[in-house]
């Protein structure tokens, strides 16, 4: 019969700036979505409103792996359910309802967010 004795020490300090290195990943992977949707200009736009000063990236919740993005004007909703609805195309091009679809599971850019938080996290941990 063999015997084999191991020894494992855990480097705390590390582990720590890893889990740090998620959270501020994760954040910076919000921020790079938000502003890729912008980019892409899908958002309804009139004033700008709800593009430039009503969408932001919620952190709050952040260091327990959740990040919102919130759009918070009242007629949000009733815009993003309704792609039915003619948008005015002038500002944005590409405006219409339902404008994280291509970012979701199916869309033709749902892989985005999965890559962009590899990269951030690689870029923040050195890795």
């Amino acid at each position: 019969m063999i015997k084999v004795n191991s020894t494992v020490k855990l480097n705390f300090p590390k582990i720590n700036q890893l889990t740090q290195a998620q959270v501020a990943a994760l954040e910076q992977t919000a921020e790079d979505l938000h502003e890729e949707v912008k980019q892409a200009q899908v958002f309804p736009r009139d004033t700008g409103v709800l593009q430039n000063e009503s969408t932001f990236v919620d952190t709050s919740e952040s260091s327990h792996g959740k990040v919102s993005i919130i759009s918070s004007t009242p007629y949000v909703r009733r815009l993003y359910f309704h792609p039915e609805f003619h948008f005015k195309k002038d500002e944005n091009p590409n405006a219409k309802g339902k404008w994280y679809e291509d970012w979701l599971p199916g869309g033709k850019n749902a892989d985005v967010a999965v890559e962009a938080f590899k990269e951030n996290y690689r870029r923040l941990t050195g890795l």
